[in-house]
């Protein structure tokens, strides 16, 4: 039987890559260059490796899932599938392996330098005798692993003589950005060869985006901001930007499982279709966040129920749409948006995502988590973006918590997944760690001022979880004079002032809380259905930790609008 030989592709540092400049520009860039690496430029170094050996390669399409061409003759190479933030591919040899590396090595180096590309290959695979998935499994968890800690980290040579940095990369400067940057908004500084590749890949990163999401928006009439300045912000006022980060739940197991016990064959049919499935859900759930943003619009204004703000304009005319998807194309998600837009924006994205079916049309049941920091327009994005990654943390924490309290209710506690989502609001910017801030901040005598990261969905109906996001929001709308005067609700419409004492009052605790609702005569605060003594009190205890309710909401009513779902109705 045919020797063949598996590789797997990945890349490392992608984080530091992308997100190491404050520059939004230069972060556009680097996400459309990392996408690049293991995808479009991986199906193209495998035709020029088929041009140059004068044989045949196979690149998967939709209409062509279920076809392996791999160890007949006159075939050099095969794309297994993309996904799960890996590339793996089936070569005839080990030497048309490397020449494959080779080629694609050639162009990262070239194109997007700063990049690290990983490869690892298995030579002594034989096709059909069941063992892929094993191989592969092998492959990613023990070798692509090692291949990461044991490679030697790049040392670039940092000038000769006197030289001048670049202000993003402190690398030597090559140029100016005098060509890549609107040279009468922005100011220009030195660039090195990596910011300078980043920057060269904006124009192509943002056809990208338009092809991506067709029927979404009119390009014109729209168009991606790659300045922060561009999502919103209004002349004399202050103005924020939410940073969101999204990913799916449990999908390295998904991928690690998908295709066991069946043959080769229909172990690499079933991971492209999963691959396949993953990639449209997370671009149709964008879709719908992009819908709902265009349904929103009038007259170059967001306008929501509870507040609205004006677009900005472009030179050719054209309005900046609050949004830009840095990184999409799965079920790993970051976008920036305007800060009003950040909580309502990633909720509808993980509702979203939740609802996609696979394209057999069965339900994929994903689920995700997320973290959103909301920074001042100027504020370094990097930082903002390292305290987004703890959000993204404690929102995967806190889905492990739901899982030891639901146990005895699931019928598989292991592989339950729920989607949650954790926010900070740095209005005066970041000092120190989440988990310092929140020492600092949040936690009195009384309990945890805070009640995030929350669910976005009930578990089911009886469910006692109160942390959810119809409750989060309900409350918000409630303080916002939303539901004024309905259904004997209390009114708070115009009563800021009482809000804010309101604010103060609950770090006291539930006593003081409740001498205060006295005073100012209020009979209840706004509802939560699962726990009746938070009307009251303002505080409620769950397991053994003492919870207030409303801190968040009032925190956050500067920082929700909330947005159309259509023409018609509001979400």
């Amino acid at each position: 039987m045919t020797k063949l030989t598996i590789t797997v592709l990945d890349t490392t540092g992608i984080q530091d890559y992308v997100f190491s400049s404050n520059r939004l520009g230069e972060n556009i860039g680097a996400s459309y260059l990392v996408s690049q690496a293991t995808k479009e430029w991986a199906e193209k170094a495998l035709q020029d490796l088929g041009k140059e050996l004068n044989q045949e390669v196979h690149i998967p399409t939709r209409n062509s899932l279920h076809k392996i061409y791999i160890g007949n003759e006159n075939v050099a190479g095969e794309i297994v599938y993309a996904g799960g933030g890996n590339t793996v591919l089936l070569f005839a040899n080990a030497e048309y392996a490397k020449c494959f590396t080779q080629i694609l090595s050639k162009r990262v180096l070239q194109e997007a330098p700063g990049l690290n590309i990983v490869a690892v290959h298995y030579k002594e695979f034989e096709l059909g005798k069941g063992e892929f998935k094993k191989t592969l499994n092998q492959l990613l968890e023990k070798d692509l692993a090692k291949k990461k800690r044991e490679r030697v980290a790049s040392a670039p040579l940092l000038g000769l003589g006197i030289t001048a940095t670049c202000q993003s990369t402190q690398l030597p400067a090559v140029n100016t950005s005098e060509k890549y940057v609107d040279t009468d908004e922005e100011d220009i500084y030195l660039i090195s060869r990596e910011s300078e590749a980043k920057l060269k890949a904006v124009p192509k990163a943002n056809q990208r985006l338009i092809e991506k999401f067709p029927g979404t928006f009119d390009p014109e009439i729209y168009d991606f901001p790659r300045r922060t300045d561009y999502l919103g912000r209004a002349e004399g006022e202050s103005s924020y930007v939410a940073i969101v980060h999204a990913d799916g739940n449990g999908m390295g197991n998904r991928f690690q499982k998908c295709g066991e016990g069946k043959s080769d064959q229909e172990a690499i049919i079933e991971m492209r279709k999963l691959s396949f499935s993953v990639e449209d859900a997370g671009i149709n759930a964008l879709k719908k966040v992009l819908n709902i943003i265009n349904h929103s619009i009038k007259n170059g204004e967001i306008i929501g129920k509870i507040g609205k703000f004006n677009l900005k304009k472009s030179k050719n005319g054209k309005y900046y749409l609050p949004f830009r998807p840095l990184v999409y194309g799965g079920d790993d998600v970051i976008f920036v948006c305007e800060g009003r837009l950040g909580l309502e924006l990633a909720a509808t994205y993980l509702r979203e995502f939740e609802e996609q079916k696979d394209i057999d049309g069965q339900p994929l049941n994903l689920t995700a988590r997320a973290g959103i920091c909301v920074v001042k327009t100027h504020y370094p994005f990097a930082r903002a973006y390292q305290l987004v990654e703890e959000l993204y943390g404690t929102a995967k924490k806190f889905i492990k918590e739901e899982r030891e309290r639901l146990k005895d209710f699931l019928e598989d506690p292991d592989n339950y997944y729920c989607s949650s989502i954790d926010w900070h609001f740095a209005a005066s910017g970041v000092i120190g760690s989440l988990s310092e801030i929140r020492q600092r901040e949040y936690k009195v005598s009384s309990g945890n001022m805070i009640m995030r990261p929350i669910r976005i969905k009930e578990h089911d109906e009886d469910d006692d979880q109160w942390r959810t996001w119809s409750n989060f929001i309900n409350v918000v709308e409630h303080f916002n004079g939303y539901f004024d005067d309905i259904e004997g609700n209390e009114p708070w419409k115009d009563r800021r002032n009482k809000i804010i004492a309101l604010r103060e009052i609950l770090r006291e605790g539930s006593y003081k809380t409740e001498q205060f609702m006295k005073a100012y005569g209020i009979k209840k605060l706004p509802p939560f259905p699962q726990v009746d003594n938070l009307q009251q009190q303002g505080w409620c205890i769950q397991g053994e930790q003492h919870y207030c309710g409303y801190f968040d909401a009032i925190e956050a009513m500067d920082f929700y609008i909330g947005l159309k779902e259509d023409d018609n109705e509001y979400l």
